[in-house]
């Protein structure tokens, strides 16, 4: 009769043997299906890597890092518990294997929507990660800088979003849907004091402007200056829940301030403004051949001097 230890080390090398075995069948069919591959193999192998290039963009888009983990952790476990022969663990794990694709579907709806929908418009450069034009972000961010030196000299509080990489479809659902271009005229509107839309934040997306009247999430940074209010603890608070440029006018002082990744960069110039918004939204082939929007001020201001001579 075999000893115990005897057994389970027996047991053990047969399992790294049978590992060994088909990680040698897995190399050995690679290499025979390279040396028989035909261009139509090749296309369904470049469409296969499009297909998972455009999930990882969703997943990065949508905050979902961590439930992407979890999908990967559990693929895994189920992976060895078939190698191991944990037969129990095994269908348990197929089970929720099979009910998790459902619910991924429910959880990816806006998502997948958002994702047909464009498709369906015939915006394919959305596959190769392409967002709007850069002439579309260059007015964007010059007719921000443009409300944003007004409503500083009027002293008319702003909490303007830029929407990056991570969605924001949360924070836009509690505020008022717009869809429209994003001009200086429109943002000053929209932050007048007694309009409707005033107390909450604007958010650009794809160099439009989605929403106004949108709730952000509150920062609970305890080491914050006492004399931040309420519209700066939102902006610091949105940019620690996601990648979002805010944009914010005091309404006490009219410092203008951008907030990135939690850290809150006050007392901005417009010409400081619009550097922080070419670098963060704009390519930097783009950046370098921009004509600044001091300029642009600079042109205005002289206007009104030869119209008051």
């Amino acid at each position: 009769m075999p000893r115990p230890g005897f057994a389970e080390g027996a047991r053990h090398e047969n399992d790294e043997d049978r590992l060994m075995g088909q990680l040698a069948d897995i190399i050995s069919n690679a290499i025979n299906y390279m040396k028989t591959a035909q261009v139509s193999d090749i296309i369904d192998i470049i469409l296969v890597a499009v297909l998972i290039y455009v999930a990882i963009g969703l997943i990065r888009r949508t905050n979902t890092t961590r439930l992407a983990r979890g999908i990967v952790i559990i693929l895994l476990a189920l992976w060895l518990s078939d190698l191991f022969k944990f037969r129990m663990i095994n269908s348990l794990l197929k089970t929720t294997v099979e009910l998790g694709f459902i619910a991924l579907v429910i959880i990816f709806q806006p998502e997948l929507r958002r994702l047909l929908e464009r498709m369906g418009s015939g915006r394919f450069m959305f596959f190769l990660g392409g967002s709007s034009a850069p002439l579309t972000f260059e007015s964007v961010v010059n007719q921000t800088v443009l409300a944003c030196a007004s409503m500083s000299e009027s002293r008319t509080g702003a909490l303007i979003v830029f929407e990056r990489a991570i969605s924001l479809n949360e924070q836009m659902a509690t505020g008022t849907i717009v869809n429209a271009d994003v001009t200086s005229e429109l943002l000053r509107n929209i932050f007048f004091v007694k309009a409707p839309l005033h107390d909450g934040a604007a958010i650009i997306r794809e160099g439009r402007l989605a929403a106004a009247g949108c709730m952000l999430p509150l920062s609970q940074n305890a080491s914050l200056s006492s004399d931040l209010g309420m519209r700066h603890r939102a902006g610091i608070g949105m940019s620690e829940h996601s990648d979002a440029v805010v944009v914010i006018v005091s309404e006490e002082t009219g410092a203008i301030s951008v907030a990135m990744d939690g850290m809150l960069k006050r007392h901005l110039t417009p010409d400081m403004l619009e550097k922080i918004l070419r670098t963060e939204l704009l390519p930097e082939s783009d950046n370098e051949q921009k004509r600044g929007i001091a300029g642009l001020l600079a042109s205005l201001k002289s206007l009104k001097v030869k119209k008051n001579d």
